[in-house]
């Protein structure tokens, strides 16, 4: 008989087998779903986290930052540079034909959580004119926006929800004496506590004199190019173009990497105890079996068919185990929401998350099998002509 049916020959009795030792495939399934399951809610974490940051960027906004600099937090614009840089060719007007550029300078507030109370810093912005037609995705949802020369400011419902100190009339002391919240809005994707306040009013409560940052929006993305190119023919303004998107990539590298690290950590835990528990299962069903395949040897089957047709059910038993953990993480974790380290973001299970899953699976599979396969393999022809 060819290798190939002794293969299929004994993957069809190991298959139909099961029935009558079901435990122990039981205990295989359950484990590597287990384990699958773990993997593909932590990678739904990055998945998602990247994915919401990346939702709502666009390609006609580009962000400027001095010269060298590495961050946004580390970027400086002299004041007298903004209205340069609101006369550079390429750039959109609004209805009222005014350039839609807007400059910015960030200071870091802090507020405590009202569930727990802990504290965390996030940044409040200080925006020039022009900050809702920069970005449409803003919109206020109750009270109205901040005026400029005022201490006042706007929170996003993230804020208000998640923050105390952040309702309409709530005051915030900050240097130069009583911020007033007057609003509340929707801003997508809404990942961090958002504030916005007059650019003006940073600047001279916190004595400054520069910004941080200044966001553009293009005529067109296609224009990026021509954008940059006008900045070096103005080396006095000492600015360097990125465009949105390339920004909230690195921006958001940091964070990708310790969820990628943590669920890979926390998966390889998880596999390894799957492993070693298949490994477990699979001995035991060859025991249950060491009869039969002596039999089976003794009349011409080779070690080989027998080697491959374990590793194939310990594989099979690993796919299922898969798509019951691939399943049950989506149905449990799929647009859940999660709140690490102050960022808020929902869980996204993708075809890449589940294909990731799999992958796990089948290589546990394939490492739990390999024992147990070589293991029948060496059961003694012997065995099959003992008495019972």
């Amino acid at each position: 008989m060819r290798s190939s049916r002794q293969f299929f020959a004994l993957l069809r009795m190991n298959i139909g087998g099961i029935g009558q030792q079901i435990g122990p495939a039981v205990t295989i399934v359950i484990g590597i779903a287990s384990a699958v399951g773990v993997l593909a809610a932590m990678l739904a974490m990055s998945v998602g986290a990247r994915r919401d940051a990346m939702a709502h960027v666009r390609a006609d906004r580009v962000v400027l930052t001095s010269v060298g600099s590495q961050s946004v937090a580390d970027s400086s614009i002299p004041s007298e540079a903004a209205s340069a840089l609101r006369d550079l060719p390429g750039i959109r007007r609004n209805a009222k034909g005014q350039p839609i550029a807007v400059l910015e300078a960030e200071v870091l507030i802090e507020a405590r959580r009202r569930a727990g109370g802990a504290r965390i810093e996030f940044p409040l912005y200080g925006d020039s004119s022009g900050l809702t037609d920069l970005k449409p995705e803003l919109h206020v949802t109750s009270g109205r926006m901040f005026r400029p020369g005022l201490h006042e400011l706007i929170a996003s419902n993230l804020c208000a929800r998640e923050y105390a100190g952040f309702d309409i009339g709530d005051r915030r002391t900050l240097r130069g004496g009583d911020w007033t919240v007057v609003g509340h809005f929707d801003q997508d994707p809404a990942m961090i506590c958002t504030l916005y306040t007059d650019a003006g009013s940073i600047l001279a409560a916190f004595g400054r004199d520069s910004y941080n940052d200044a966001t553009v929006m293009l005529q067109s993305p296609s224009g990026f190019d021509a954008f940059v190119a006008a900045l070096k023919a103005n080396p006095g303004l000492r600015v360097q173009a990125e465009r949105e998107r390339e920004l909230t990539a690195r921006t958001m590298k940091g964070l990708d990497g310790i969820l990628q690290f943590a669920s890979y950590f926390v998966g390889a835990i998880m596999a390894v105890g799957a492993t070693l528990g298949a490994m477990n299962s699979l001995y035991a069903l060859v025991d249950i079996r060491r009869r039969d395949i002596a039999t089976l040897r003794a009349i011409g089957f080779g070690p080989g068919p027998i080697v491959a047709a374990v590793l194939a059910e310990s594989i099979l038993l690993a796919a299922l185990g898969a798509l019951l953990g691939a399943g049950l993480a989506w149905t449990f974790f799929n647009g859940l929401s999660a709140s690490p380290f102050g960022v808020s973001f929902q869980l996204a299970v993708t075809p890449f998350v589940a294909a990731v899953g799999a992958g796990w699976a089948l290589l546990m599979g394939l490492i739990g099998g390999l024992l147990p396969a070589l293991r029948t393999a060496r059961v003694p022809v012997m065995l099959a002509f003992r008495a019972t």
